[in-house]
């Protein structure tokens, strides 16, 4: 990909706002033992006669995993629209091949050390560079693409969601175990990518493309970068598409919760451009402060509570968190005709209920497994986890509460 940010401005002076595009990343596990299986390039292979998957279906650093991405919607509803069809394709060719597909952030058991890195040249300079930290890194997760038009405004859209990260990643928090046992986080996946890796977690504000632009010449000029996707913060502006990647959240379990976060992620976007196009007043809060927050996002999920930090730090419950985003990006999901569906309980608290309830560590994901299959192979886009009604929560007051 272009490291020339100059290029990469062009790109942003011609996007278009709100298009949409969609990569969720699966795990490939054996059929009934459910552990971690290194048939990415069989797949991958296999896809290659299908016209729709072959261009959808890519490599994601372990040969134990595939992405699948939507493409380029012209908005949210043909992004979905889109992805619902390449996700349909893809489990049943996993399904044909012997292969069942998981949908948390981390596998609950499978050693990393048993991983093999997909040849590639990209993951190549990953695995070189990174080593451990490479080689540790087996998780999965959801990415939104959200097209937005100017250099400038797509930082400054950045810029305004740091805030809004950690309370994406409370609502998304889908990967309580690791290793073989309880971690005692709700995303474990964060703990291990988004701490480990350098370029990494929520960036610094940077107030316009200029002093982006110039922090990118600074890590071409010395060495540090030779690629922009070496540059892996939660949120980023994406060189080659002209758009505002989130990359905060976990995995989803099901198809309903996909679909949602995806809903309330390109709300977002879009309230953040919004807010700067009408001269909302913000102030850009230090790095340390919003880190109290992903910490407990990382830690406690939608089960703790979270920082207001526009009120000195006061604190409120994190299952709020959902409420507080539907309230502030009312007005664009207006605009949009944007609905957002979540379940009562997010994936962490399903997954950890279930063994509290009893069940083995085994038990747990099987049945996490079959909630994946049943919603996403068969697309039962209602299904959202189980026996846990949905949550819709529209409030239509707009305004503040977003930290």
């Amino acid at each position: 990909m272009t490291l020339d940010p100059h290029t990469a401005r062009a790109a942003f002076e011609e996007s278009t706002d709100f298009t949409v595009g969609l990569e969720e990343e699966f795990a490939l596990l054996h059929p009934t033992e459910l552990g971690l299986v290194a048939r990415f390039e069989e797949l991958r292979d296999a896809a290659a006669a299908d016209p729709v998957l072959s261009e959808s279906v890519e490599g994601e650093l372990i040969s134990s995993e595939i992405e699948i991405r939507s493409g380029r919607g012209e908005d949210l509803a043909a992004a979905r629209s889109a992805q619902r069809e390449r996700r349909r394709r893809l489990f049943a060719l996993a399904g044909a091949h012997g292969i069942a597909l998981g949908a948390t952030g981390t596998h609950p058991w499978s050693d990393y050390r048993e991983q093999h890195i997909i040849e590639t040249e990209h993951y190549r300079l990953v695995e070189d560079g990174l080593k451990y930290v490479a080689w540790r890194n087996n998780t999965f997760s959801l990415h939104v693409h959200v097209g937005v038009r100017g250099a400038d405004r797509a930082v400054e859209v950045c810029d305004r969601l740091r805030p809004v990260l950690p309370l994406l990643l409370a609502i998304s928090a889908n990967s309580p175990f690791l290793d073989g046992r309880d971690t005692g986080l709700h995303s474990a996946r964060t703990q291990t990518f988004t701490r480990s890796f350098p370029r990494c977690g929520i960036p610094d504000p940077f107030g316009g493309w200029e002093a982006f632009a110039r922090y990118i010449d600074f890590l071409v000029r010395t060495g540090s970068i030779v690629e922009y996707t070496q540059v892996w913060w939660s949120i980023r502006p994406h060189f080659a598409f002209g758009t505002v990647e989130v990359r905060i959240c976990d995995a989803q379990s099901t198809a309903a919760e996909a679909d949602g976060l995806a809903a309330l992620i390109v709300a977002c976007v879009a309230q953040a451009a919004r807010d700067f196009d009408g001269g909302v007043p913000f102030v850009s809060l230090p790095g340390r402060m919003i880190e109290e927050n992903l910490w407990r996002a990382i830690r406690y999920g939608l089960d703790g509570e979270l920082l207001d930090l526009d009120r000195g730090g006061e604190t409120y419950p994190a299952a709020q968190a959902l409420e507080r985003l539907l309230r502030w990006s009312a007005p664009a999901r207006a605009e949009l005709g944007i609905e957002v569906e979540l379940p009562a309980l997010g994936g962490a608290q399903r997954q950890r209920r279930r063994s509290e309830g009893g069940m083995s560590l085994p038990e747990v994901y099987a049945a996490t497994v079959a909630d994946t299959l049943r919603t996403y192979g068969e697309d039962e886009v209602s299904g959202s986890g189980g026996d846990h009604a949905n949550r819709r929560a529209a409030p239509t007051a707009a305004g503040g509460d977003l930290k």
